[in-house]
């Protein structure tokens, strides 16, 4: 939102106005407390709700200075968070007492305003440095607090003489009500980031203890493998400890995204056949894949689908260890998906039936498809095979 354009009359205003210019002097008040409201909820950043404060708050009253002062707390005081009309380096960087012979200090720990129309006159409080630097007189003071806690103190001041009056009190403790709300939803917003954070860390060391004892499950297996005697079980143990280790894998892969719940489906496809081109040599693993997002669970089905898939073609369809395997997740309709892995190789064994085969691998398969809500389909081409099982449903991005 662009900066009102307000004129800044620095000359000192009269003890009596015409009530003309008094109406004219509270309605542009009320206007400029309103279009804060409005920045206030329109904004995003609360550095620059504060700075805008400051100036808003400064023009209101008719004066150069204004300022926001935070509460560090212990006995640190006040730093100039925000301000409008001082030297360089004192924003963001001077400080200023917060005992209660100090405006900003009284009006912080009573929670009342407070009014200084004559500082150099004054007998309740000393006159801050900062003020006697920048040849300040006036100052108004309200404090910046919710029911669940003080912030700090909005001050406006002056150089020139004049005089601040209860209905400045009630247009400057507006701004200030404002504030207190919009720090506290900020640090309400920050618990709410470290929370999330700490959620991904527990979520990531989980995943991380998952893959490792998923590992240590793959190793066992594998011991037992080469303690056998029995060529069969040697297989047989070699084959689970693969498929653990994959499960192990594809958990880390998925679960070390930032999207916990969904996976770009074309992302992870890719990723898993560099992963199974890597531990083959003469056959290419070529991938294509679809640009939507899938249920987290619903990758991990499917990569241990397409694992089991390609690792078959590669021990069983290619008797000189060379050919090629395609790998392709498609859109057929809205919300469907069709997984295909094809081979060009030595095609499927005389009299193959999926659903009468004691084929580990085989029943494998079947159940995964079924889980991803589909029906594996074995077709014979020439040469080789094509397999493939419809995927419902799919999570469009």
């Amino acid at each position: 939102m662009a900066e009102l354009e307000i004129h800044e009359e620095t000359s000192p205003r009269p003890e009596v106005r015409l009530v003309t210019d008094e109406l004219d002097y509270r309605l542009r008040q009320q206007r400029i407390a309103a279009e804060f409201g409005y920045f206030a909820l329109k904004s995003e950043d609360l550095g620059d709700l504060l700075q805008e404060a400051t100036r808003l708050a400064a023009a209101g009253v008719d004066v150069a200075h204004a300022k926001y002062l935070q509460h560090i707390g212990s006995g640190a005081g006040f730093i100039v968070a925000a301000g409008v009309g001082w030297k360089p380096g004192v924003v963001g960087q001077a400080t200023v007492g917060d005992d209660m012979e100090s405006p900003a200090g009284y009006a912080y720990h009573t929670g009342k305003a407070v009014i200084s129309n004559h500082l150099a006159n004054e007998e309740r409080f000393r006159t801050p440095t900062l003020l006697v630097e920048h040849g300040i007189r006036r100052a108004l003071n309200v404090i910046i607090q919710t029911d669940r806690a003080r912030y700090g103190v909005l001050e406006v001041d002056t150089p020139s003489e004049g005089h601040f009056d209860e209905a400045d009190v009630a247009f400057l403790e507006s701004f200030a009500s404002i504030l207190g709300v919009a720090i506290q939803r900020e640090e309400r917003d920050e618990a709410v980031r470290e929370a999330l954070k700490h959620q991904e860390v527990l979520t990531l060391e989980a995943s991380h203890r998952v893959k490792n004892s998923l590992s240590v499950v793959a190793g066992l297996l594998s011991i037992q493998a080469r303690m056998s005697a029995d060529a069969g079980v040697t297989q047989a143990l070699r084959d689970a400890g693969r498929r653990v280790q994959t499960v192990a894998a594809v958990h880390d892969r998925l679960w070390r995204t930032s999207a916990a719940k969904s996976v770009n489906a074309n992302d992870f496809l890719k990723e898993l056949c560099e992963q199974l081109a890597a531990s083959t040599d003469g056959i290419e693993i070529c991938c294509r894949g679809v640009d939507l997002a899938i249920r987290t669970d619903q990758a991990v089905t499917i990569s241990l689908l397409v694992n089991e898939l390609v690792t078959n073609a590669i021990k069983y369809a290619f008797p000189d260890q060379r050919g090629t395997v395609t790998v392709s997740l498609d859109a057929v309709d809205a919300g469907i998906l069709r997984l295909t892995v094809e081979d060009r190789g030595k095609g499927l064994p005389e009299n193959f039936d999926a659903s009468g085969t004691k084929s580990l691998g085989v029943k494998l398969i079947t159940s995964l498809s079924k889980q991803l809500g589909g029906e594996p389909e074995w077709v014979l081409i020439s040469p080789g095979t094509r397999f493939s099982v419809t995927v419902i449903p799919a999570v469009e991005e």
